[in-house]
């Protein structure tokens, strides 16, 4: 077991310049691929696939934290006298921690499988080399627009998430206190500051630019058998989780040291 893990250890290390040259293409291509009209029909549909149709379940699910979390602050913090500390809980799992999370995940389970195994399967029948040999780039062409398309996702699908969770509350609350809307918003936009809306918008960024790099990348790294393909969803989904929270970690403790 040791030796296995050290092994899959040095290959991890003898890959990482392989890999940050490929996520340097990949940012770089993205800055020219508007050029190409087929490129941004890719973006568009990107866009319709990861933010559009997740659209409705992330509402379902930002609303139902939402108000999970004020029924437990407002239950709990307010036997102890710490009401107000309600809505300072409320941003920082929504906003600031869960919320960034959640829409990572959610878009590692649709697009990254999705964009792998579609990758992959071009790989398999030999249409990246038909790209190459007529002389279009297949990372600008096929990668750069959904690169920029997952982390555009990812970044108004986490606003999204938030705006929801935070609103959606506020109707609760007229069932279970006396609270009125008004003062609901004026606790709430108290609670709320620039430092953590700035890191959410952070932390969505690089979720979204590390999901798309890793299923682009696995998906072009697939070998020729038709079995590679669902292999490559495989990895491209389980290192993207891997990455998520390694990034998360590093963020999170970043900015309580700063």
């Amino acid at each position: 077991m040791i030796e296995k893990l050290g092994r899959t250890l040095r290959l991890k290390f003898a890959s990482f310049g392989y890999i940050c040259g490929y996520f340097g293409k990949l940012v770089m291509a993205s800055f020219v691929f508007f050029k190409q009209k087929a490129a941004r029909k890719i973006l568009t549909m990107q866009l319709l696939f990861t933010y559009v149709d997740a659209l409705s379940i992330c509402a379902i699910l930002a609303a139902g934290i939402g108000t999970a979390v004020l029924l437990l602050g407002t239950k709990v913090l307010g036997a102890l006298g710490q009401g107000q500390l309600t809505y300072t809980l409320m941003v920082l799992l929504i906003t600031r921690e869960l919320g960034p999370l959640l829409i990572a995940f959610i878009v590692t389970a649709r697009s990254a499988t999705a964009i792998a195994t579609e990758i992959s399967s071009m790989v398999v029948n030999h249409e990246i080399e038909a790209y190459i040999a007529s002389g279009v780039d297949p990372i600008r062409h096929l990668a750069a627009p959904r690169f920029i398309g997952v982390t555009l996702s990812v970044f108004f699908l986490n606003i999204y998430f938030s705006i929801f969770g935070l609103i959606a509350p506020s109707v609760i609350i007229q069932f279970i206190s006396t609270m009125s809307i008004t003062d609901y918003f004026n606790a709430l936009f108290t609670a709320l500051t620039v430092r953590a809306m700035v890191i959410s918008i952070i932390k969505s960024l690089v979720f979204g630019m590390l999901i798309s790099t890793s299923a682009t990348l696995y998906g072009f790294s697939a070998g020729r058998a038709s079995t590679e393909i669902p292999i490559a969803g495989l990895r491209a989904v389980s290192n993207s989780f891997v990455l998520i929270f390694l990034a998360d970690i590093f963020i999170t403790v970043l900015s309580y040291l700063l």
